[in-house]
């Protein structure tokens, strides 16, 4: 008798597109660590699985918009705004007379005591007496990793406009560059093979190109439909094919499998 096979488990995850229109539109994009396990050395939006922390009902005075979503879609914003500190640095966040934050939140260390546990994300949002801005972020897209990988992800891309004065800089673990690129730039450099960008990033960054402004792309995302992106693998008149629902914005995409993996 045969043994069951068992599912990957499918991994809660929020990632940011942090954009900025001066001196040109562009999108914050890190290079990740060529030693981690999951799109290594590739050009990524910041971001990553949601923690246990982030479902701290302590966020409920640490945030603003709590009550404009449910839980998990709460732990998923506070997810993103994490990430995007641990890994670059900005901390989108107000001080309680609603004032945006300035500055540095804390150095390098304090972004690795976050990432690897031995500190509390909402216990620096304290100590600091900030609010995350969760209402900053808008919904962009959603993506569930179809089943042919080790693991799989059901991540929630968010926009969001980047502070002006706060300074960008990885954090030297999981990410090895932080960099300022236009959507275009940064497909043609993945298209020249100058640069690694795995397949929903290259999706999102075509999708991010019809903006021509940090508002306009805003704008487009909160008028798109949301349509959870489960991408299908089919067989084509020259092999499989990883194909795209036709309603969710992306156009109709019918990618080969093997230029995918």
């Amino acid at each position: 008798m045969s043994e069951p096979k068992t599912q990957t488990p499918i991994l809660p995850a929020a990632t940011i597109l942090l954009l900025r229109d001066h001196p040109a539109f562009e999108v914050l994009m890190v290079e990740r660590h060529h030693q981690i396990d999951f799109a290594s050395g590739a050009l990524v939006f910041p971001g990553g699985k949601t923690h246990a922390g982030d479902h701290d009902p302590a966020w409920e005075i640490r945030v603003i918009g709590w009550d404009a979503s449910p839980p998990h879609k709460r732990a998923l914003r506070i997810a993103a705004i994490r990430e995007a500190f641990e890994e670059t640095g900005i901390l989108l966040a107000r001080h309680p007379d609603g004032a945006p934050f300035r500055g540095v939140a804390g150095p390098a260390a304090t972004r690795d005591e976050i990432a690897t546990g031995r500190r509390a994300f909402i216990d620096l949002v304290a100590e600091l007496g900030l609010r995350l801005d969760l209402d900053a972020l808008s919904v962009f897209a959603r993506w569930i990793t179809p089943p042919l990988t080790a693991k799989r992800f059901d991540t929630w891309f968010y926009v969001a406009v980047a502070p002006a004065d706060q300074l960008a800089l990885c954090d030297g673990w999981e990410t090895v560059d932080a960099v300022w690129i236009s959507p275009a730039e940064a497909l043609r450099l993945g298209e020249a093979g100058r640069r690694k960008v795995i397949f929903p990033t290259r999706m999102n960054l075509r999708l991010l190109d019809e903006a021509t402004s940090a508002e306009d792309a805003i704008a487009r995302a909160r008028a798109r439909t949301l349509v959870t992106v489960e991408p299908r693998i089919v067989d084509g008149p020259g092999g499989k094919l990883l194909v795209l629902p036709p309603d969710a914005g992306y156009g109709d995409v019918r990618e080969p499998l093997a230029s995918v993996m």
